[in-house]
């Protein structure tokens, strides 16, 4: 196994940790699932509540202003190692697979200041808009804990599919749900 994809794996494995770190070990997949539930404040179905957010060059979106179109709401942060490996895959798979559709990525940065985000976004050379969140109001919206976490919006408003954590299977599923809500 060469370095890169030790450290890959290690990477994958620390997520796994990190996510699941304020639940018990001994806690079975039904009980970590109920906690998940129990921190999501909204149900696929709803209508998603209403923000606007500031992205990082200074604009402002307004989720209402992009009814219409497919939204992907993606809650994440700079320390959050299953963020970072999902941001790593949503140039390529999500915003190019989708580009010229109805489709909007929304990434929004929970809690952290401007300069965190402008800092770890040049490093990793992202060139895709991301949302700023620092008093986590638009996140309290739709959670109260766990991150990454996607909501997918459909052209109505509402919620049409979501998310907790990143593993390929769920960001295959994400895709999938992509697709079936542009059709």
């Amino acid at each position: 196994m060469n370095i890169k994809n030790f450290c890959r794996k290690a990477y994958i494995l620390l997520a796994a940790v990190v996510l699941f770190a304020v639940i018990p070990n001994n806690v079975s997949a039904q009980d970590q699932a109920a906690e998940i539930a129990k921190t999501t404040l909204v149900k696929v179905g709803d209508k998603a509540a209403d923000f606007t957010v500031e992205m990082l060059d200074g604009k402002q979106i307004t989720l209402s202003k992009l009814k219409g179109k497919v939204v992907l709401v993606n809650f994440w942060a700079t320390w959050c190692p299953p963020c970072r490996e999902e941001l790593k895959h949503v140039q390529k798979e999500i915003i190019d697979r989708f580009k010229g559709k109805d489709f909007v990525f929304l990434p929004i940065s929970r809690g952290e200041k401007k300069a965190t985000v402008e800092a770890f976004r040049e490093k990793a050379g992202y060139t895709f808009p991301m949302g700023l969140d620092p008093k986590q109001s638009i996140f309290k919206l739709f959670a109260s804990n766990y991150i990454p976490r996607n909501f997918l919006i459909g052209k109505d408003g509402k919620i049409v599919y979501l998310s907790v954590g990143y593993d390929e299977k769920e960001f295959n599923e994400l895709i999938s749900a992509i697709d079936k809500a542009l059709k």
